[in-house]
């Protein structure tokens, strides 16, 4: 697994915001550019779920609970990926994991609380 840091706390009022962070494993640090990268979330309860996606080529896919508050980017400079959450909701509240994707394999993120408070 690879580091993710949550920014802004573990708990938000509703209509807050947050950014979470992901650093790249070793293990897929020379091919972190073709690298499609991913933001999952599981509530309590609930199965994962993907949030957003982005592709190699920087083209990003959201799930429509998210598509207009949250927003994924990478730095392929740093290796890094990150979640942007804006207007946060209830239901956002979840363990959010990260996860890459290349040809050789699978990478998951240690999953990080995100409570939002009514």
């Amino acid at each position: 697994m690879f580091s993710c840091r949550r920014l802004g706390g573990g708990v938000v009022q509703a209509g807050g915001s947050l950014r979470l962070s992901c650093k790249a494993p070793r293990m897929i640090l020379s091919t972190f550019s073709s690298a499609a990268m991913a933001w999952y979330r599981q509530a309590p309860g609930n199965q994962r779920e993907l949030v957003a996606s982005i592709t190699s080529r920087d083209s990003p896919n959201y799930a429509d609970s998210v598509a207009g508050r949250f927003t994924v980017s990478k730095d392929n400079g740093q290796r890094k990926v990150y979640l942007q959450m804006n207007s946060l909701k209830p239901e956002d509240t979840a363990v959010y994991f990260c996860n890459a994707k290349v040809s050789y394999g699978e990478f998951w993120g240690k999953g990080t609380l995100v409570t939002v408070s009514s």
